[in-house]
């Protein structure tokens, strides 16, 4: 097991947590907020059952360079296809498509509301590390607000967090999220970290379910309160820390804390104006079973606070994220999971799912979106990742990467309910402590900017 002392960064969060929630609290809000959105009602104000949902088709396309050199030269570059399946670098798809019943006991009892949602798209959701995909549960909860102050959620829901995995997917103002949310938050579990050489394709070390989605299966205690014209929101939650649709897998809980402070200008639902102030922090442990890499179990734990701001025809977010202990660490050679390669011997091998199990990151963006006018909004965005700064002097290794990434996109509104998103990535991948004639940096060198084109319909 991996003990891991607690960073300046995580005292802040905990600090900032700890000082908000100070704040007096005298009066129940009735805006939309994250926390309320995805599963509450205001009394009286729905049926027993609405059903909604959206759909997400889209295309993405790449150049689809290969890897340039190394064992795995030729290869197709992971981060060069399209996923889930990796296997093509300009191709449509079916990003989501989910269908959703939500309200409550109304007549019979108006503070008892549940919110159900499924997935039938084709993403890192439906199709696991075994390629077959299928429909799967996404959200299942029930919320109780009985307790003034104390709202109960229970089941299968998002957990308080980052801003780009808590707020509405059908909300969000780009195609594809950051690095920092892709690698650090959107987790993928695995039964090893990948770490021995695997001459056996059967051995890989892959995904071994769906992707998180930002979720968890436990219990949640929030409320969002009004005071001295703010809206004050607060979540505290225990789940499994194992991913959706699926049980734990160890005796240690997930832990979850969340506070967030905003002055709301105006309007209404998910993109309603205001100025927010957000902490958030998650501890947690994962569990290997492979033997031969690193079985046991790992710290993993993530921190991060932000801003967010809509006000007229701008909008502006940014966000620090910090991480520690168990750190998804890319693939063999940057190559898809599974693809043949040689080792220095000239045995075929086959390329596996990285994990660092005692690592640090960590991630910051920022954002900016203006309307044009009321149906066309251009929008802005610079994202950075240092993954694995930890240098192991010991073993000479420097496995340090910096991922940066500029996001152009536009947005043009049909309706209130339906949009289409145009993002152009330019890209790029370096190991900041390495020769720019190092093999990581020549395969960074490679690394292709990215168009993705989406339309979303919401019913």
């Amino acid at each position: 097991m991996v003990n891991r002392s607690i960073s300046r960064f995580d005292l802040l969060v905990a600090g900032l947590m700890g000082a908000l929630s100070m704040v007096a609290v005298t009066e129940k809000a009735e805006a939309a907020n994250w926390l309320a959105v995805q599963g509450t009602e205001n009394p009286g104000t729905v049926g027993r059952a609405k059903v909604w949902g959206f759909i997400q088709p889209e295309m993405q396309y790449l150049k689809g360079t290969t890897v340039p050199v190394g064992g795995f030269a030729g290869a197709p570059m992971n981060p060069n296809t399209i996923g889930p399946d990796r296997n093509s670098r300009a191709t449509f798809s079916l990003r989501r498509a989910r269908i959703g019943v939500r309200g409550q006991g109304f007549p019979l009892d108006n503070k008892v509301n549940y919110f159900f949602l499924a997935e039938f798209g084709r993403n890192g959701i439906t199709v696991p590390g075994d390629g077959q995909g299928s429909v799967k549960l996404t959200d299942a909860s029930v919320t109780l607000n009985h307790i003034p102050f104390a709202r109960l959620r229970i089941g299968q829901f998002k957990t308080p967090g980052a801003e780009e995995g808590l707020q509405a997917i059908h909300v969000f103002d780009y195609v594809n999220f950051t690095n920092g949310t892709d690698q650090l938050l959107l987790e993928r579990f695995a039964n090893g970290d990948g770490s021995v050489e695997v001459t056996d394709e059967a051995k890989v070390n892959k995904a071994i379910a769906g992707v998180s989605a930002f979720r968890d299966i436990g219990v949640q205690l929030f409320d969002i309160i009004k005071t001295n014209g703010l809206e004050i929101s607060y979540a505290g939650m225990v789940g499994n820390g194992n991913g959706i649709n699926r049980a734990d897998n160890n005796g240690a809980k997930e832990l979850y804390g969340y506070i967030s402070v905003e002055q709301v200008y105006g309007g209404k639902g998910a993109r309603r104006h205001g100025l927010k102030a957000f902490a958030w922090t998650q501890r947690g442990k994962r569990t290997l079973i492979t033997a031969a890499d690193g079985a046991g179990n790992y710290d993993r734990n993530r921190s991060g606070l932000g801003f967010t701001f809509r006000k007229g025809r701008w909008s502006a977010a940014a966000e620090y994220i910090s991480a520690s202990g168990l750190i998804r660490n890319g693939t063999d050679g940057a190559a898809k999971v599974g693809s043949e390669g040689k080792n220095k011997a000239g045995d075929k091998i086959y390329a596996d799912l990285n994990y660092a199990l005692d690592e640090k990151a960590n991630s910051y963006y920022g954002h900016l979106g203006y309307k044009v006018f009321d149906k066309l909004e251009l929008d802005l965005r610079y994202d950075v990742l240092n993954r694995a700064t930890v240098k192991d002097e010991a073993a000479g290794e420097d496995d340090e990467r910096k991922w940066t990434t500029t996001t152009v996109g536009a947005q043009y509104f049909f309706n209130k309910k339906t949009r289409f998103v145009f993002n152009y990535e330019f890209r790029s991948l370096e190991a900041p402590n390495l020769a720019s004639t190092a093999g990581p940096n020549k395969i960074g060198a490679a690394l292709d900017d990215r168009i993705s084109m989406q339309l979303l319909a919401i019913f």
